[in-house]
């Protein structure tokens, strides 16, 4: 499955032919993405990518996540998709990070953009949540900016290394994209 966004942008199923990249580019921005991310301490050798994206091959196949690689001038930047799809309440929910080179372009929220039109006009799905950490500006940033709606506060919602997070959750409603 492919989306393509424009000439420099797109997103497309992710493979096990894409290890070796996922895997450079986490390691790469190891220390930038493990501020926000809880698995990075968990990804330490391209086996665990492997493993990870089986992971998302099966999730696909089942029809319950969608992960998609994020090209950006012809080059692996970052994972998007939906961490979860729920047919029977026709709701998702959008994760996403990108390497610290590819911040600044605009990349995600072009992305997250083109993820909420297929959400909407190919899965037929009625909502559409993201979830993010409070102190995550960056990512906050996002769905700040396509005017989701702030549902609230989950608080100690997530473990990150040695603390608790709690997280905002967005929401957008099929009638709100429209």
């Amino acid at each position: 499955m492919e989306i393509i966004i424009n000439h420099e942008l797109s997103l497309r199923t992710i493979t096990l032919d894409d290890a070796e990249a996922v895997f450079t580019l986490t390691d790469n921005s190891r220390e930038y993405l493990r501020e926000w991310l809880p698995w990075v301490d968990f990804t330490k050798e391209l086996s665990d990518t492997k493993s990870y994206i089986e992971g998302c091959i099966a999730g696909y196949e089942a029809k319950s996540s969608m992960s998609l690689a994020i090209i950006f001038r012809d080059k692996i930047v970052g994972i998007a998709g939906f961490n979860t799809i729920n047919y029977s309440n026709k709701i998702a929910a959008i994760g996403y990070w990108l390497g610290k080179d590819a911040q600044g372009h605009g990349i995600m929220t072009k992305t997250v953009q083109a993820l909420l039109q297929y959400a909407f006009d190919e899965l037929q799905l009625n909502k559409v949540e993201i979830r993010a950490a409070v102190g995550n500006t960056k990512s906050r940033a996002i769905p700040e900016r396509l005017n989701f709606t702030t549902e609230g506060t989950i608080r100690a919602a997530e473990w990150l290394y040695d603390h608790y997070v709690d997280h905002v959750v967005y929401g957008m409603l099929a009638s709100e994209w429209k």
